[in-house]
């Protein structure tokens, strides 16, 4: 268990503290609870620079932490975005149900190819790319930017902005997928074989 992985689990900890928050301040309204929610997300997603650079630094890269770091962010974000497409009763400006179905709809196909991958293929290599960075940090800002309540005016620059990256590395990572499935040799067809033949012969 190392110091970098103990802030990742730090991170996970923290989700059901803003989970809570922004479920008092919809049903309360009080301000308090909207701050808090909006600090516990920016430490949150602090701590995930944290913890990369300590991994990186002290050479404390795990498998372990490799399932948790992207665990923890997702958590992160997809509980904040489903709780912000829901009815708030006007406390906050909701995210249109189109970019939480994206993003559902991308992690969700992700999840189960990667399963698929894994037991096809034995091992999963999954290489971040340079859109994919850029959807989450579209999808952090438009949480912050709702979470602090400014300008509306700006918010659809985040939404799609969001949901067009979300979309792009949705079909990068797919393409990948398909890329390791197509050279793995349980993806080779297998040779013909002659059937068997059945004898019909009568009993002797």
């Amino acid at each position: 268990m190392t110091t970098a992985n103990k802030i990742t689990i730090l991170r996970i900890l923290f989700i059901p503290f803003f989970i809570v928050q922004v479920l008092y301040y919809i049903d309360r309204g009080s301000e308090n609870h909207r701050m808090l929610a909006f600090a516990t997300f920016v430490v949150a997603a602090l701590c995930d620079g944290v913890d990369g650079y300590i991994a990186r630094r002290c050479n404390q890269r795990s498998e372990l932490g490799a399932i948790l770091d992207p665990l923890a962010d997702k958590l992160l974000l997809v509980s904040a975005i489903v709780l912000l497409s829901f009815p708030n009763e006007h406390r906050l400006d909701r995210i249109p149900l189109w970019l939480t179905a994206t993003i559902l709809g991308r992690d969700v196909i992700l999840t189960i190819g990667l399963g698929v991958i894994h037991y096809t293929c034995g091992k999963v290599v999954v290489r971040p790319i340079l859109i994919g960075k850029a959807a989450t940090v579209f999808q952090m800002i438009t949480v912050g930017w709702i979470l602090l309540k400014w300008p509306e005016a700006w918010l659809p620059v985040w939404l799609w902005g969001a949901g067009v990256c979300t979309a792009i590395s949705g079909l990068v990572y797919v393409w990948e997928g398909i890329r390791q499935l197509s050279v793995s040799p349980i993806s080779a067809a297998s040779p013909n074989q002659s059937p068997s033949r059945i004898s019909h012969d009568p009993p002797s």
